[in-house]
This record gives structure tokens, sequence and C-alpha cells, in this order.
């Protein structure tokens, strides 16, 4: 699939100004260079991927209030076809840096990895659901596999670690969103925190089919994270 699609269609019907349109797709190689590394340092392929021409918020319980959300992980189900796509959002291409747009997209790498897992042992239909933004950042780093587990590239473990202590957090970044892009109303995707989780019926889990080659690297991986686990705790 072309990953700029949407954001063509948007943009040939006036949702996306010029401007933006312009400056999203001169952007747009900076999140390719970040799959290609992701790639390189996990000896593992990226999933299809896409940009979506909105902003993607979140709503949290009252304490917390509004959320971004700059990329999803989000599993696809066609007829009798599974399929897990990542959604980059335009405004982390348009505003992010270098180094948050590659944090971001190997973070959902491991998104895509640990769903991968669960969905070839079956384990996806008694996802934990909560009404809270904080509850849902500690469930999401507590169940993600160690990132040098998975990637041999220092450097880009840091940035995820550095971006992602305890959920992703850009102040600069929802600065620049809220100035340059919700300002001047531009597409914005609101979803319900509860909302944002996983339902697949049954019988196309256990139709769901993983290249080989992919299991043995996830397998691989947790058996990895798990011993970087273990070592942190005793």
């Amino acid at each position: 699939m072309d990953p700029l699609q949407r954001l063509r269609d948007a943009h040939g019907t006036a949702m996306i100004p010029d401007d933006i349109f312009e400056l999203v797709a001169k952007r747009f190689p900076i999140a390719v260079d970040g799959i290609n590394r992701i790639e390189r340092a996990a000896q593992a392929r990226f999933p299809v991927a896409y940009v979506e021409p909105s902003v993607v918020m979140t709503r949290a319980d009252p304490t917390i209030g509004y959320g971004i959300l700059f990329a999803r992980t989000i599993p696809v189900c066609s007829g009798d076809k599974f399929g897990i796509v990542i959604q980059i959002t335009a405004p982390l291409i348009a505003y992010g840096l270098k180094g948050t747009i590659h944090a971001v997209l190997a973070h959902e790498f491991l998104h895509y990895l640990e769903l991968v897992w669960r969905v070839s042992q079956m384990r996806i239909t008694s996802d934990y659901t909560s009404s809270s933004l904080f509850e849902n950042v500690y469930s999401d780093e507590s169940r993600l596999f160690d990132p040098r587990a998975v990637f041999d590239d220092r450097t880009l473990v840091r940035h995820i670690t550095k971006r992602f202590p305890a959920g992703f957090r850009d102040y600069k970044l929802e600065d620049k969103v809220s100035k340059y892009w919700q300002s001047r109303r531009l597409p914005s995707t609101t979803v319900d925190i509860a909302e944002n989780n996983v339902k697949i019926p049954a019988e196309l889990l256990a139709a769901a089919r993983f290249d080989p080659e992919l299991l043995a690297t996830v397998e691989q991986v947790r058996e990895r994270s798990l011993k970087l686990r273990r070592k942190r705790l005793y």
C-alpha cells in the first residue's frame, strides 16, 4: 500500500491544506529512514505502515484530560484475514524531531512484536481494559519486550528509554501540534481510552498465520527480555 494514500486523499478533498501536505510529504523520508533503521537493528521486517491525516486524541479520566496518540499499532480484520498495521499520525511526521520519530516508530514495533506473540499464543481475547490513561500507560510499559532485547542499536535504545520512561510525553511537540494543527482546526480524531483495545474473534485468531522466521525471532526476543527483567529485579 502507498503509506501516504490517506494523506493524498485528505489533500484532494481540501481537508489537508497545501502547506501541511507538502511538509508531511517532505519529511516522510525521516520515517522511512527510521523504519529501515529498526529493521536493521531488529533483524526483522517492519509491518505495513501508513500516515493518518489527523491528530488522534484520547479521552482519559477527568483528572488527566486528553492525551495525544502520535502512533498506534492496530490489528486489522477483513473477512477471514488478520493483519497488523502501524498508524503514524501526520502531526508526528510534520513536527517531530528525527530522534522522536524514530523512537515512536521503534516503540510501536515493540507493540507489534508483543501483539504477534500474544496472537500466536491465543492470549489476546483476555486483554485488560482500563478507563484510566495512567493505568493504561503502566500496563503498556510493563508488558512490552525490553528494547535492549530487540534492537542492536544503542542510540535507538537510548532514544526509546529517554522518551518512554513512563508513557510518551513530548511537551515541545505537543505545543507545536496545538499551535500549528489544532488551532487551524485541521482533522482530529478522538478515541476513548477504553475503546483503544484489541478484540478479535477467537476463530480468526486460530486461523492467523505468521512467517515462521518472525515467530522464531519473537520467541528469541521474549526469552532475552525475560532474562533482562530478572536481572533488573534481582
